[in-house]
């Protein structure tokens, strides 16, 4: 019986001393082999990487309304190998933050994945509902969402930013870098109960700066308002329209109609976010007649007095240019020409010019070149260089066909002739907190005579020339109409589609404010004093008004053009 019991004994011995050598070697393996990794693995099991957002920065207008700015939101997760009942959270989750319950279903029935969004940047006020609940597998992350307080006021301008917090679009991604900010970290050290006991390694967020622009949200909201009426009244397919100060380049507003609410971008036809006051194109027509007299003027080969005898038509190369209006040979001085928008008067001013002084005034007035404006995706238009001109190109360059203009690059043409010649670069960011104003860009383009004389002109074309429509009591309004046939796809021009303008500045005495007012495809009327200088009449006046911008004329009647 005892040797038994001493087998037994010594069987246990033996069990006991493999069993604590393999402990043995497991630990040294542990401690040698392993130990680096199992350090790496306690690390993360007991520290916690956090990362501290940055808010973005506030865009405001130039009285200090805040035309974009971050609101609390709320992310919402799965994680679908975590929920009991898909069905039954995907309705919950449905009924509180207004989401289809079936689309829901399918993600969360989803037991591959163990994270799946249910809402990016939701509503907070629903997402605490949501919350209150406690339901197993869904979890709720804070985020910022990008609001747009005033709508459809300056929406193209402003753009808009992604769930991500990236700018996408216009002065959003313009000032992304600016007004994003960079995001901060924190490791949290923990103990075996998930509470925090110590911080390491801690870098504090960067707040995105605020951006304060040129844009007045009440200017530019009265110019979009006036927009929609025009394009509802001519049923055109678009218009844009840009107030601009001479004196400094900065911008008032920037409108373009039809638009859409920032807020929805995502649901916006694409053609509706586009900024076409920068980006798009147009054939000025007569508004271009203002660098032909400029030039002319400039090089001394005429002065406003100058008398020309001319035809109803004119032959230049292959083509044939007529006037608007028929008539007879008729006598008209410099001044007269642009009153009157002549197209043989121009033409004949350009042949005295000739093509190489002509292409370089262009040029020099900023046109086939980006402006520079603070804004993404602006074109430099289409002019065609001296040396491949046609003999036909010097009886349609003139008179502002066969060449493309951004609107922005006209207003700022005009601009530098309402600023005594001097053109300086336009601009809707007036600053960046913290970073300082931006330098004015400003160049002399014609001298201030020139400047002067054309300002006289420019008036005689709303007292008594083409732009009548644009004449407001109590000021004097300076400026010029413009109807341009547009270009087709295959190289000649499409029937019965213009472009109807009229680009002037007021009060002339003192230019306080350039407008240029854009309609594209207007029904029922074509020409720019008709359809495009009662929106200016109507922005302008707007302006004076709530600017307080004193008279400099007696009150005066408009009279419709004959």
């Amino acid at each position: 019986m005892s040797r038994l019991v001493n087998r037994r004994i010594r069987l246990l011995l033996a069990v006991l001393t493999f069993a604590f050598a393999g402990l043995f070697l497991r630990a040294a393996w542990l401690q040698g082999v392993r130990a680096q990794s199992l350090s790496r693995l306690g690390q993360t099991q007991h520290r916690e990487q956090v990362v501290l957002p940055a808010a973005r920065g506030t865009i405001f207008d130039s009285t200090g309304v805040r035309l974009a700015l971050g609101e609390q939101a709320m992310t919402v997760y799965a994680d679908p190998m975590q929920i009991r009942d898909p069905r039954r959270v995907a309705v919950a989750a449905g009924r509180a933050l207004r989401l289809d319950p079936d689309r829901l279903y399918r993600k969360l029935a989803d037991r591959t994945r163990g994270f799946v969004y249910v809402a990016r940047q939701a509503d907070a006020a629903q997402a605490a509902v949501l919350a209150r609940r406690h339901i197993p597998g869904l979890g709720f992350l804070p985020e910022e969402r990008r609001a747009y307080p005033q709508g459809t006021v300056g929406a193209q301008v402003l753009g808009y930013v992604g769930v991500d917090d990236k700018g996408l679009a216009g002065l959003e991604l313009q000032l992304d870098h600016d007004l994003a900010g960079s995001a901060g970290h924190q490791t949290l050290v923990k103990d075996p109960s998930g509470h925090v006991i110590d911080v390491l390694d801690d870098r504090p967020e960067r707040q995105g700066r605020d951006v304060t622009l040129t844009l007045d949200h009440t200017i530019q909201a009265n110019a979009e308002e006036v927009l929609r009426e025009t394009v509802r009244k001519w049923n055109a397919k678009s218009a844009t329209a840009i107030v601009l100060d001479p004196r400094t380049g900065a911008i008032l507003a920037m409108a373009v109609q039809p638009g859409y609410d920032a807020n929805r971008y995502p649901w916006a036809p694409r053609d509706l976010q586009r900024n076409r006051a920068v980006t798009d194109t147009y054939e000025p027509g007569s508004t271009f007649k203002v660098v032909t007299v400029a030039a002319a003027l400039s090089e001394r080969l005429v002065a406003p007095s100058t008398e020309f005898t001319l035809p109803y038509s004119l032959h230049v190369a292959d083509r044939v240019i007529h006037d608007a209006e028929p008539r007879g040979t008729i006598r008209y001085s410099v001044a007269q020409i642009l009153a009157h928008s002549s197209n043989v008067g121009a033409i004949t001013l350009a042949e005295l010019l000739g093509r190489d002084r002509l292409a370089t005034w262009i040029s020099r007035f900023g046109f086939g070149r980006m402006t520079g404006i603070d804004f993404p995706g602006e074109s430099p238009g289409i002019v065609l260089p001296a040396a491949k001109w046609s003999g036909s190109t010097i009886g349609n360059v003139p008179i502002g066909q066969g060449i493309a203009v951004t609107p922005v690059q006209m207003a700022a043409a005009y601009g530098a002739v309402a600023n005594r010649g001097v053109w300086s670069r336009p601009h809707v960011v007036d600053h960046v907190d913290g970073g300082g104003r931006p330098s004015l860009h400003r160049r002399r383009i014609i001298s201030p005579g020139v400047a002067a004389q054309l300002m006289t002109m420019l008036k005689d074309v709303v007292a008594e020339g083409t732009g009548t429509y644009a004449a407001i009591s109590g000021y004097q309004v300076a400026g010029k109409t413009g109807t341009a046939q547009k270009p087709d796809a295959h190289g000649g021009y499409a029937n019965g589609e213009y472009v109807a303008s009229f680009v002037g500045t007021v009060p002339a005495s003192h230019p306080r404010l350039v407008v240029l007012v854009a309609v594209d495809e207007p029904r029922g009327a074509i020409f720019g004093g008709v359809v495009a200088a009662p929106a200016f009449q109507q922005i302008a006046t707007f302006d004076l008004r709530y600017l307080e911008i004193a008279p400099d004329a007696p009150t005066i009647a408009a009279t419709p053009p004959g």
